[in-house]
């Protein structure tokens, strides 16, 4: 069972949150190492909580017998808890700084940049300081 205090940070509002709430503002100022960690890393953490769907369920159903209507497609997604994402999150900052460390030819120089200033995003959100 979660706590209040295992699902909200110290401010009281979800890291999921304050990332989604960063994301309009990230886009507004044209900060583009924010808009590119927050996307990717907001798709990974709405990928975590897909459902695994049963393919043998599906295979062999003839058309005729297939659900139709309003939200037939929709399946239920798990929840993830405020550790869970931010150890998500921290696995993000941490694999753009482990490809930045991998790429080491000076043709590379902007992309290990960028890398690094995604990373730095995602990390300032996990210290609870104000993403800039």
């Amino acid at each position: 069972m979660r706590t209040q205090r295992d699902s909200h940070n110290v401010s009281g509002m979800s890291l999921r949150l304050q990332m989604r709430q960063a994301l309009p503002e990230a886009m507004r100022a044209r900060d583009k190492a924010s808009v590119s960690a927050l996307r990717a890393t907001l798709a990974t953490l709405d990928n975590a909580e897909a459902v695994p769907v049963d393919e043998s369920a599906l295979r062999g159903s003839a058309v005729e017998h297939s659900p139709v209507g309003v939200g037939v497609t929709e399946g239920a997604r798990c929840e993830l808890s405020e550790r869970e994402v931010r150890e998500i999150v921290r696995a993000e900052a941490t694999e753009r700084l482990e490809v930045a460390a991998q790429l080491t030819a000076p043709a590379h120089a902007d992309r290990v940049a960028q890398l690094r200033a995604e990373a730095a995003v995602l990390l300032r959100f996990l210290d609870g300081a104000s993403p800039a």
